[in-house]
């Protein structure tokens, strides 16, 4: 008998977060790329910050077909992505206070911040299956990093989850706080799996 899960989180009700769900007004429109195998992956939060975010798509794919890619790109678009020697130089975003300039200049250059939610490896080889992100303005997180996924691991140091990295990109593109409340489904999703944890803990 399957497992009865939440239609809208996909998670079994003990563990649901959708009363913390926020909706978060967002001028930049995100995008988010989702490998077929985050899809399921009870901690995604990929999901998640769609759920949240007014003007936003989720894409769950590996390999984008060149139609697709040609509409999904149709408008100005930037890949939120860390660094990698093969990929063209960066914008970094680093935790200050982007000038009123500097944000008006990103604002004009793209209209959409397009997002990969896999994992490390994954990403990578979503980028190598669609060269067109591969040509994308690309911007990064640079500061202080420190993630709260500890439901979660990561090899990347300094890493964040989707949720997170979408949550600091947009704060310091828009330059609005109000992203940071993305974060209250992301904290009741790890609040509830660490008493769900200890509950069933022998």
């Amino acid at each position: 008998m399957p497992r009865e899960t939440c239609n809208t989180c996909l998670r079994p009700p003990s563990v649901c977060y959708c009363s913390d769900l926020v909706e978060v007004a967002n001028t930049v429109k995100v995008l988010i790329i989702q490998h077929p195998q985050e899809e399921k992956h009870p901690f995604n939060t990929g999901r998640m910050a769609h759920l949240c975010l007014s003007n936003s798509d989720l894409i769950i794919a590996e390999a984008l077909t060149s139609e697709l890619q040609d509409q999904l790109l149709s408008i100005p678009s930037a890949l939120l992505y860390p660094s990698l020697e093969w990929l063209p130089d960066s914008t970094k975003l680093v935790n200050l206070d982007l000038s009123v300039r500097k944000r008006e200049e990103l604002s004009l250059s793209f209209q959409q911040l397009i997002v990969i939610d896999a994992t490390w490896r994954k990403s990578k080889k979503i980028l190598h299956l669609n060269p067109q992100l591969q040509k994308l303005p690309r911007i990064n997180l640079g500061g202080d990093l420190k993630s709260n996924y500890t439901i979660r691991k990561t090899s990347v140091s300094d890493g964040l989850s989707t949720i997170e990295s979408i949550a600091k990109a947009m704060q310091l593109l828009e330059g609005r706080d109000d992203f940071q409340s993305l974060l209250k489904p992301f904290e009741k999703m790890i609040e509830l799996q660490k008493y769900s944890h200890q509950n069933f803990k022998f």
